[in-house]
């Protein structure tokens, strides 16, 4: 007879060895009583094509997270490999809302009126389609309404690598 595997990884594990899968780096943005609300984002995939839905994941103790859910939309920018600088700003906890995007070239999403990164690879503008428990985050699938990409010949992508940015 055997037995159930039982859990016994530490957070630092968990992290080292996903630290291992090379992952794009985006912005998500959000608006609540009408502030624009951002923050960077690694977890964040396609999940169908049709009806075509991605997912981000949120971690419950920040400010973005109730913001996400109150609104219903969302959008997402995903960053070009000379675009460090805004992803560290945007990574960073307690920004003041109303600077935040202070000398960063945005756009006001043409569905959702979300903020889109001016230079960004390609972007999209989802409504929530869904929302799971992901233990200390939530998972948020979005249906995508709309969307855009940069001209051929873009900068390389921004990845995230063993807790490092990269270029592509």
């Amino acid at each position: 007879m055997s037995s159930e595997p039982s859990g016994s990884v530490t957070p630092a594990e968990f992290r080292a060895a996903l630290g291992r899968f090379a992952s794009g780096i985006t912005i998500m943005s959000t608006l609540q009583d009408g502030v624009a609300h951002a923050m960077t984002a690694n977890a964040f995939t396609s999940v169908s094509l049709d009806p075509p839905l991605v997912l981000v994941c949120v971690d419950k103790g920040v400010r973005m997270h109730d913001a996400v859910l109150d609104c219903g939309y969302w959008a997402v920018s995903v960053l070009a490999g000379d675009q460090q600088w805004i992803a560290d700003r945007f990574a960073r906890s307690g920004r003041d809302l109303y600077t935040q995007f202070d000398g960063l070239g945005t756009t006001a999403g043409p569905k959702t009126g979300c903020t889109l990164v001016e230079g960004a690879l390609s972007w999209l503008e989802c409504r929530t389609w869904a929302t799971y428990d992901g233990g200390d985050h939530t998972i948020v699938v979005g249906e995508v309404l709309s969307l855009g990409v940069g001209e051929p010949g873009d900068p390389s992508a921004l990845i995230y690598y063993e807790s490092r940015y990269r270029g592509l």
